[in-house]
């Protein structure tokens, strides 16, 4: 995934302020949400209720939750809040969105919302990322923060990944609208949440005795260091890393020297055999 390619502004969580579809970056806090005009993009989350439809099943009349957006795709952002974030219908009040790690930690914890939808792939570190650094917020017992993890990608790394750092559920891209709200309140009430396909993997994943430990060395990476290092051992050149990460040349050699370091090898060709023995090339 490629990195934001928005300016990240100044952080202002004003209740009034408002910015999906704006040309400056994400909206750090927003009113009740819920543009006209926003439809998802392709391949996102389908806009397949007409205005007026029946509420979702997970909104009962009255009831309320609070979002914010986390994504690195400022349409895809406006999409989402289009379909999902007419408050009166829907029951979900959008007050915030981000685009990276950085700007996830601030707007989450100025809004303190009940759900956070978390793209698993963002500048900074990835969705993992946001979930350590907001851990003290999942454990506050009074008024606890809840993520659900918003991806394209099925990957068993990826969900396995977020699913350890504490999201309450997994779902991909093709949801619908109404799914998603109703997921939304599931979560918001504490249940887990999967898409159909990832439930099973998901119990497997962690009941079977079978099932690989921990992998350490791997946790001290973040989500661009593995990006990189996986782009190495299948022998891709810096300047073709660059290229397809949407990073400059001098930022690969910064997460190959700490990904060596992190990993206490020597050079890439160590890499790529402790990359080839995990599986991961």
């Amino acid at each position: 995934m490629s990195d934001a390619n928005e300016p990240t502004g100044a952080v202002e969580p004003d209740a009034g302020t408002t910015g999906a579809g704006t040309a400056g970056g994400p909206a750090t806090a927003t009113g009740a949400a819920g543009s006209a005009g926003a439809g998802a993009p392709s391949g996102a989350t389908t806009a397949n209720d007409p205005a007026g439809a029946p509420d979702p099943a997970g909104s009962a009349p009255g009831r309320r939750v609070r979002v914010v957006l986390v994504d690195d795709h400022r349409m895809f952002r406006t999409g989402v809040q289009a379909e999902i974030g007419q408050t009166e219908r829907t029951g979900v009040e959008v007050v915030g969105e981000a685009a990276d790690v950085d700007q996830a930690v601030t707007v989450i914890t100025a809004t303190r919302p009940e759900v956070v939808l978390l793209d698993v792939h963002l500048p900074g570190g990835g969705g993992v990322e946001v979930l350590r650094r907001c851990s003290p917020l999942m454990a506050d017992a009074e008024q606890p923060v809840r993520f659900l993890a918003l991806s394209v990608s099925d990957a068993a790394e990826d969900v396995i990944g977020v699913i350890r750092g504490g999201a309450r559920g997994y779902v991909t891209k093709t949801i619908t609208g109404t799914d998603l709200v109703d997921s939304i309140f599931r979560v918001q009430d504490g249940d887990a949440v999967f898409s159909p396909r990832l439930a099973g993997f998901v119990l497997d994943a962690f009941a079977s005795t079978d099932a690989p430990p921990v992998d350490e060395d791997m946790d001290r990476l973040t989500q661009r260091e593995r990006e990189v290092l996986r782009l190495i051992a299948r022998g891709y050149a810096y300047k073709e890393i660059a290229k397809q990460l949407f990073i400059s040349v001098k930022t690969v050699e910064s997460h190959v020297s700490a990904v060596l370091r992190k990993l206490q090898l020597s050079n890439r060709h160590e890499l790529t055999r402790w990359a080839t023995a995990r599986r991961l090339v």
